[in-house]
């Protein structure tokens, strides 16, 4: 059976939704496939920190006797999918990858979870993740440091890294991760994969373990476009318990994925994009740019005049909020977070309330500066990530002849989106010179995830990266 499980782990999400609703294949398969996959790498990935064979086992039977019975719960009826595991799960562990909360049972679902059930998935496990999600490589001294399945000697970045690697390698067929600075995209990008971080207010928090609540959201992570489109489907919307959340229409985000880029406008600002990239990342971004040329959109340069300030005010906020949060846990029990994680929760305290407020005035200045271009553009393309997966414990890399903190490198780009509220979403665009995953980033107007579907949908149309998977 381990090669038609081998066959099954290679198929898209919307593929074997569709194979499931016309009972081709079984959700008892799919999960047995996961869970063959878990055991036989996780022990050295490390991408999960609770797996739910049991219980998996038993939806995914009763999942397959609905269908038999003719009730079809949904799109994502029997579909194996995991959890960052900073998302509520009733009943079961949810630790934000800490030893604070590691006999956390919560007692009822996070919405999102709630929304995924009633549309028929399958949680198979909850994913390893740096702790408290206050971190960018995954490295959790608590649950194992989580490695990159492409080069298990090379980190996963994070804090969603868990999530990416077991996607990646073939663990599940979505995931759903949380994004502040980038946690989502992040890992996307190393990958090989397709993470959103969708419009702030778009998707609820409810349920979720906060990082900084003015820059939280969830997100979808898959393999393909499509696939997160229609996990997207699934998790967006108004939550009365979240009041983040925004009163509006949730729409079909998969109606338009085949309607092409033909006189779409893509907005870069050279001076910014493409400066201290590794040379494969700049390369790969730069064909991207060019495979959409040929297939009928425009590049034109719209400059965002103070785009290079965002980092500093990025990190206050990301700062500030979180010690907040953490304020009596780590006065009680400092000794019970990790040692990074603790320096920077205590870093926090030391913002002063101008620096924040002016921080949050950043916000809104960069915000309307964006605003201001999508007269210009109908979407901005950035690389992901200056860099390809570094190796374990590697803090610098080089990039124009010089060396770079990788930390501040990793809000370069995804914390335009994060700071301004738009919606960013990761797409992989090529291989660096070891074979290792680039990401680009498409930026859209708020709310305007469809059309970012869209574009992201018609380059994969014409493009295989997103085909190829880590040899394990």
């Amino acid at each position: 059976m381990s090669n038609s499980y081998e066959t099954l782990r290679k198929m898209t999400l919307t593929d074997v939704a569709a194979m499931i609703h016309k009972k081709e294949v079984s959700p008892v398969d799919l999960v047995d496939a996961c869970l063959e996959q878990i055991d036989k790498y996780d022990g050295r990935l490390r991408a999960f920190i609770t797996v739910e064979a049991e219980q998996s086992r038993k939806v995914a039977k009763a999942s397959e006797d609905m269908l038999m019975a003719g009730y079809d719960m949904g799109p994502l009826h029997g579909i194996p999918l995991s959890l960052k595991d900073n998302i509520s799960v009733k009943g079961r562990r949810t630790t934000a990858g800490s030893a604070i909360l590691k006999d956390n049972y919560p007692a009822e679902d996070a919405t999102v979870v709630r929304h995924l059930k009633g549309d028929g998935a399958i949680i198979i496990g909850k994913n390893n993740m740096h702790e408290f999600a206050w971190g960018g490589t995954t490295d959790n001294e608590h649950y194992g440091t989580c490695r990159n399945p492409w080069d298990d000697t090379r980190f996963p970045a994070g804090s969603s890294g868990g999530s990416g690697a077991a996607l990646a390698a073939g663990m599940c067929y979505g995931a759903l991760g949380t994004d502040t600075g980038g946690s989502i995209r992040l890992p996307s990008a190393l990958h090989g994969t397709v993470g959103l971080r969708p419009t702030l207010g778009r998707v609820s928090n409810h349920g979720v373990v906060p990082l900084a609540w003015s820059q939280d959201t969830v997100g979808p992570m898959t393999r393909t476009v499509a696939d997160c489109a229609l996990l997207f489907n699934s998790i967006a919307g108004h939550d009365y318990r979240d009041p983040s959340t925004v009163l509006r229409p949730v729409e079909d985000y998969t109606k338009d994925l085949t309607a092409g880029v033909k006189n779409l406008r893509i907005g870069i600002d050279s001076s910014y994009f493409f400066k201290d990239l590794q040379p494969g990342v700049k390369a790969a971004v730069l064909q991207a740019l060019k495979t959409f040329e040929s297939m009928g959109a425009h590049v034109v340069e719209v400059p965002i005049e103070h785009i290079a300030y965002n980092t500093a005010p990025m990190l206050t906020v990301e700062a500030s909020e979180p010690s907040t949060y953490h304020q009596r846990w780590i006065r009680e029990q400092p000794e019970n977070y990790a040692n990074d994680v603790r320096t920077m929760l205590e870093t926090g305290e030391f913002y002063l309330a101008t620096h924040y407020i002016n921080a949050q005035r950043f916000r809104r200045l960069l915000r309307n500066e964006f605003m201001e271009g999508f007269k210009q553009c109908d979407i901005y393309i950035t690389p992901t990530l200056a860099y390809t997966a570094l190796p374990i414990g590697q803090t610098e890399f080089e990039a124009d002849g010089a060396m770079h903190d990788y930390l501040g490198a990793q809000m370069q780009f995804t914390g335009l989106p994060s700071l301004t509220g738009l919606p960013g979403m990761s797409v992989p665009c090529g291989f660096d010179a070891q074979g290792l995953p680039v990401g680009m980033q498409i930026i859209g107007r708020p709310f305007d995830e469809a059309f970012m579907f869209r574009v992201g949908a018609a380059f994969q149309q014409v493009t295989d990266y997103h085909k190829k998977t880590p040899v394990l």
